[in-house]
């Protein structure tokens, strides 16, 4: 990954973040340290050192380490010619920032080794090595002078103590603008004090930083007084970073203090009390986030001696270690795992079916991480979580607006819940055998269609996956705003399996469920949004959703295994619901433990725990390095002439048509320009694509995704992925990808290219012409994506309106005698001579992974096209040897005439009047 450096490369434009960029000058520095080490006259050497200088200047005031002090002190030694010193130092430098030893031991660099332990305390070497530290950056915002800021620092460090395992620095901004820039970059800053009094306008060179500043333009307060800069500052950092504690420093007395102000920060000091206890809320507020209760209370459980007179003889491990035959499995896991299995919800931990204790607290601190108002742990994965908010949220007979390309659980869980599903059509992207999203358009034609036929009060939720398997992802709020403006109580279920990563960096957090939930309630109670409303003349007011009648009722449901650190099946349901006390908080709890098992997996619990821990000090960074990690990624393939033979990255304009981007972005990265800054159209697009999910085309290869997968990367290179289509296979960075492992996929699908290129050039004129006819098949003839046909008249809520009894379709298909077998080419000769064929069973292949059938589904010419067409080997639902499984003519028949839309067969109970206007005039 490292690269050479030259004078003409060192520029801002080329590189994706300021980290990276940072990281670069500091290694060109070194480069040309080393240089002068063999020739202290050269020129060249010289001119790379005074060039980084100028960078560091104008960058290192926004970190703490190594800091300005130390950037002055070695441009002291270079200007004094003092060399031999200059060199190492360095040297040493840039290997303790690439290694981050500074995290570890915030002094390893002290030029002022007097402040680095209190005269009291002297910690030896070996104990100070043995304990471990949590380093963290305090951004402390104040307009002082040089001195001022050395007071300042030294009086905050001299309060430290080498036996707490909390240590911080401190990096001051003199301005809003700087303290932006702070935040925006470094990832260390924990805390924030801010002081009365700052100016907007920062006085450093932002010339230079120019192209990374795009995500802070959004943030500007507008004029204002000293006083409402700061509290503009405060409240912009609790949407942008809202994980930090935020401290205040004032004149004026309690009684002059705003409400607004006392709730954006966790404390208010004046200028003249002592340090001290500003030094003590920090460590508290550090301390309190580092709380994992039942993490915790599991691991003082796990060394408490017990007698086990219960179920688990795995418990504490006696069955194992004492075993002849499976000890290996003890000492694989190692004992602790056994000291902490258990049945217990006493002693310390507590019951996931009704926590009082750890696990209730865990969750609170898991909703507060998350911006939700409740949040509920599940351990068997988010399939769960999906059917869990669907039966607590819809009844038989409610209409479900769902996107047909979503998760197989969804279609089960719509089943089970007996509601009737409208579904939604993504566009097509046929090119590379995938499809994309769900125009907004597409959900208000269908919700007005429903309304003119009397059926909208039916309609109870819509259901989205945001972000897709492929990385597009919705523009949350535009959506929500467009629906409630045709339905102000709807509920919204957003799947967000994939995305429980976005909250911890803001351009990303802006489209997640729970970010958008808050928001828009802030808005439509404000003053301001009502006046807009009330000012609204004729058919424009129908565009804007009624402040008295719009609820915001938002549901979110996250693979936290898939994307954060946990394990396993863990998941979690964040909760945004106005009418959560209004009975809704009753029924989720039945759907929860209905679904719930009554034996939780303890270890999957602590992990949600701890993965809490960790995103809310080190989510915004290990989620700006994982997007980091992609753009790399995607640059180098994009730009090495062997690689872009065989493979090509696809871009936004490659998966997202013009019509939904606003912003005229294209691509993120392309040779000619460089990098384009996707935060505009993170905020203006109707979707965008994430980065981090990176789909190769591989058509020119010859080979097909699946095989591509398995022969090539798995079996020959260990590499995994989890998805492919015909002519793709997808990668995805996440918070665990590290430089060398994007290195290893780099290297490999160069070898992968250049054996390509090995064995193609052997083959003879026949192979020749067999694997170009493999090429066209993989680039030229793709098959069509069909969309979704319609439900059978059987099975349709009412005739000719959107919304389908799936459940009936589906118990009607238990009985054997209801169902038949059919070749797909008999299927094929049934629609020419002009009958219905319609599916009894789910049917759906892997890859894409989602139904292209469903029970009670109108088979179409272009599904079966799809079908026929199709190479994939795993196709759930379908028996190549027999056929699709599809309802006999006589019991579709028999059906028809005896359905009821009061009723749902096999026992379900009576359902709510299904429009009953509309159902006299359809028969």
């Amino acid at each position: 990954m490292a690269r050479k450096l030259s004078t003409e490369e060192i520029r801002a434009k080329d590189y994706f973040n300021l980290p990276q960029f940072r990281g670069d000058i500091w290694t060109y520095l070194k480069e040309g340290a080393m240089e002068l080490k063999g020739n202290p006259r050269g020129r060249k050497a010289r001119s790379k050192i005074k060039r980084s200088f100028e960078l560091l200047g104008v960058i290192e005031p926004y970190f703490a380490f190594p800091g300005m002090d130390h950037v002055k002190f070695l441009f002291g030694l270079f200007q004094a010619g003092e060399f031999q010193e200059f060199i190492p130092e360095v040297v040493k430098t840039v290997q303790i920032l690439i290694s981050e030893q500074f995290r570890s031991d915030p002094d390893v660099l002290d030029l002022r080794p007097e402040l680095s332990v209190t005269p009291e305390i002297q910690v030896e070497e070996e104990e100070k090595t043995a304990i471990h530290t949590n380093y963290f950056e305090l951004l402390f915002v104040d307009l002082i002078g040089d001195d001022d800021e050395q007071a300042l620092k030294d009086k905050l460090l001299r309060m430290r103590e080498k036996r707490d395992h909390i240590v911080y620095n401190v990096v001051v901004a003199r301005s809003y603008q700087d303290a932006l820039i702070t935040l925006l970059f470094n990832a260390n800053i924990q805390s924030c004090v801010i002081r009365y009094g700052i100016p907007f306008k920062s006085e450093n060179n932002l010339e230079v930083l120019k192209p990374f500043l795009g995500g802070v333009k959004k943030f500007n307060p507008g004029k204002g007084t000293d006083e409402e800069i700061g509290l503009s500052l405060g409240k912009v950092i609790k949407v942008f970073r809202p994980e930090l504690d935020l401290f205040y420093v004032t004149d004026k007395s309690l009684s002059d203090i705003e409400d607004s102000l006392m709730e954006c920060f966790r404390r208010i000091f004046y200028r003249k009390e002592d340090l001290q206890e500003l030094h003590l809320s920090i460590i508290r507020g550090i301390k309190e986030r580092l709380e994992t209760p039942f993490f915790s209370a599991l691991v003082d459980y796990s060394q408490k001696p017990t007698g086990v007179f219960h179920a688990m003889p795995i418990s504490r491990g006696n069955s194992v270690f004492k075993s002849r035959w499976i000890r290996d499995f003890g000492d694989f896991y190692g004992r602790n795992i056994f000291l902490a299995e258990t049945s217990a919800t006493t002693g310390g931990l507590d019951s996931l079916l009704q926590p009082t204790g750890t696990l209730k607290k865990a969750q609170g601190l898991a909703a507060k991480a998350y911006g939700s108002q409740h949040t509920y742990f599940v351990t068997n994965g988010t399939s769960t979580a999906n059917k869990i908010v669907l039966q607590a949220l819809v009844q038989p007979g409610d209409l479900v607006l769902i996107d047909r390309d979503c998760h197989k659980s969804h279609h089960y869980g719509l089943v089970l819940t007996g509601a009737f599903p409208v579904y939604l059509d993504s566009y097509p992207i046929e090119e590379y055998s995938m499809y994309g999203a769900v125009p907004i358009k597409h959900i208000r034609d269908k919700l007005l269609r429903l309304k003119k036929a009397g059926r909208l009060e039916a309609v109870k939720m819509v259901l989205l996956t945001n972000c897709t398997f492929d990385g597009l992802v919705y523009n949350v709020e535009r959506m929500m705003e467009e629906v409630l403006a045709i339905k102000p109580d709807m509920i919204f279920l957003w799947d967000e399996a994939w995305f429980a990563f976005a909250r911890f960096t803001y351009t990303y957090m802006q489209r997640t469920a729970m970010f958008v939930a808050k928001k828009l309630e802030k808005k439509y109670q404000s003053e301001s949004y009502r006046q807009m409303y009330r000012g609204l003349k004729g058919k424009k007011k129908d565009s804007f959703p009624d402040p008295d009648k719009v609820r915001i009722r938002v549901y979110a449901t996250q693979s936290t295994h898939k994307t954060l650190s946990s394990l396993r099946q863990g998941s979690m349901i964040h909760i945004y619901d106005q009418d959560y006390r209004k009975g809704t908080e009753e029924s989720l709890h039945e759907a929860y433990m209905t679904h719930t098992s009554t034996s939780p997996n303890y270890q999957i619990l602590a992990s949600l725990d701890v993965g809490r821990r960790q995103v809310q000090f080190e989510g915004f960074e290990m989620v700006e390095k994982s997007i980091e990690m992609a753009m790399v990624l995607r640059a180098r393939i994009h730009a090495h002439p062997q690689l872009k033979k065989y493979f090509d990255v696809l871009t936004v304009k490659d998966v997202i048509p013009e019509a939904y981007r606003k912003s005229g972005i294209e691509e993120y990265f392309n040779t000619r320009s460089g990098w384009s800054r996707m935060e505009e159209a993170w905020i203006s697009d109707e979707l965008v694509l994430d980065p981090t999910k990176i789909n190769l085309h591989i058509g020119r290869t010859g080979v097909d995704g699946d095989t591509f997968k398995n022969k090539f990367l798995m079996d020959k290179f260990g590499i995994q992925i989890n998805k492919t289509s015909r002519n793709t296979v997808l990668f995805m960075t996440n918070i665990g990808t590290t430089r060398s492992s994007v290195a290893y996929l780099l290297g490999v699908l160069s070898r992968i290219a250049n054996e390509l290129d090995e064995t193609y050039s052997s083959y003879n004129r026949e192979e020749t012409r067999i694997l170009k006819k493999k090429i066209r098949f993989l680039t030229k003839e793709t098959p069509p994506l069909p969309d979704f046909s319609h439900f059978h008249s059987s099975f349709q809520a009412v005739p000719g309106i959107p919304g389908g009894n799936i459940r009936k379709a589906f118990f009607l298909s238990y009985k054997e005698q209801n169902c038949c077998y059919t070749p797909l080419e008999d299927c094929v000769k049934s629609l020419k001579n002009g009958g219905d064929i319609v599916s009894a069973n789910f049917v759906i292949p892997y890859p894409p992974g989602f139904p292209v059938l469903v029970p009670g589904q109108v088979v179409s010419e272009e599904i079966l096209e799809f079908l026929i067409k199709l190479d994939v080997k795993e196709i759930h639902g379908y028996r190549p040897e027999l056929g699709l499984r599809l309802f006999t003519p006589g019991i579709l028949k028999k059906a028809a005439k005896s359905k009821s839309l009061t009723r749902i067969e096999n026992g379900i109970g009576s359902v709510k009047s299904l429009g009953k206007k509309k159902i006299k005039s359809s028969k």
